[in-house]
């Protein structure tokens, strides 16, 4: 009897190049990448941190250090190498050349995680765009070879050229559908938040950065079963639901899509309609991960992008989650993060303290 194996794509074998900036950070977002890495479930074969001494305008990082990485790549037969910074097209074209594997950005592996984890046609419409914004000004090292092999008179354009020209102009088209596309789902929301409006009922949108409880915070809050995995970016989409604080209070609680250091701003750009959904709420609970050891550097990200979307007037409660986990407590937290509510959405502890915080700033909106 003949056996049946079972083909499973091995992971892939990355390797990860950061750059020691002397950042107190250094180390967080070194593991951050890695954690990026897990999330699209690559293989980490070796994480190399380098401190660069030389700038080497054809690869960002100088010539020695380049031929020592790349031969590790080739020893330790990576199939991809993944930086922690963002070179240029043409520099990441070189690297390509001088190791003969792929090598892709944070960026573009941030992007391959939303597209991975996109669920609906909004989210997949806003991904697409994300990921053709990004592509379109590398595309000219795909050509460049072919586009040296120019036939006929001096000055004709050769094959490589005519066909870069004809896909630029193919993403470039595709690019304006989808704008008209994701235009169309912004004008549904904003009849939607007009609906609400008519209703009375004040909106909290809860923001923060990715993996720092968003999703499980609403599921404690409203009993919704929105996906709260354990990992980064598992919410794409604005998810707004009823929630009562106290009996006769209603409100609408929504989830938003989590923040991350350096956001490409492709994806701003491409989920501005769902990002929108922070930016035009009454009151935002900022959600903190209390555990984590650059938990000051998440709350600025976390600003930052609001400041980006013009919400950062909106009154705002700091919530500080999965204070379970802590030894020492929450009393040092709290004092450096001031009037915030530490809570374990975990076990539910402080959630009736968050509520009943909510109901008193909500009591102080004044709605027109």
């Amino acid at each position: 009897m003949q056996k049946i194996h079972e083909i499973q794509e091995k992971p892939k074998r990355a390797f990860l190049i950061s750059i020691k900036n002397d950042c107190i950070n250094d180390e967080s977002n070194a593991n951050e990448l890695e954690g990026l890495c897990l999330t699209l479930s690559l293989n980490v074969i070796a994480h190399e941190k380098i401190r660069v001494r030389e700038i080497n305008s054809k690869f960002k990082i100088g010539s020695g250090k380049v031929e020592t990485l790349s031969q590790k790549a080739k020893e330790m037969e990576a199939d991809l190498i993944v930086f922690d910074f963002n070179p240029s097209p043409s520099q990441q074209r070189n690297w390509e050349d001088l190791c003969g594997i792929p090598v892709i950005d944070r960026q573009e592996l941030i992007i391959r995680i939303f597209a991975d984890r996109a669920a609906t046609r909004e989210a997949e419409l806003q991904v697409k765009l994300a990921e053709l914004s990004y592509f379109l000004p590398r595309l000219t090292h795909k050509y460049v070879d072919l586009s040296r092999q120019r036939g006929g008179r001096y000055g004709t354009k050769g094959a490589g050229e005519t066909k870069l020209e004809t896909d630029r102009r193919k993403i470039e088209k595709r690019i304006t559908q989808l704008e008209k596309e994701i235009e169309k789902v912004r004008m549904q929301r904003q009849n939607q938040r007009r609906q609400r409006e008519r209703s009375n009922v004040p909106v909290c949108a809860v923001v923060g950065y990715t993996n720092a409880g968003k999703s499980s915070l609403l599921n404690a809050l409203t009993g919704a079963d929105v996906s709260a995995e354990d990992k980064l970016f598992a919410t794409l989409d604005a998810v707004t639901r009823k929630f009562t604080p106290l009996p006769g209070i209603n409100l609408l609680l929504t989830d938003t899509v989590g923040f991350i250091r350096d956001l490409p701003h492709s994806l701003i750009k491409a989920f501005r309609s769902t990002l929108e959904e922070a930016a035009l709420a009454d009151i935002l609970i900022h959600i903190l991960d209390a555990c984590a050891p650059d938990i000051e550097s998440n709350y600025e990200t976390t600003i930052s992008v609001l400041r980006e979307l013009g919400a950062d007037e909106i009154p705002v409660i700091i919530v500080l989650n999965k204070i379970d986990k802590l030894e020492a407590g929450c009393e040092e937290l709290q004092n450096r993060f001031k009037d915030s509510i530490a809570i374990s959405v975990k076990t539910g502890a402080g959630l009736d303290d968050l509520k009943k915080r909510i109901v008193k700033m909500t009591g102080l909106i004044k709605r027109v």
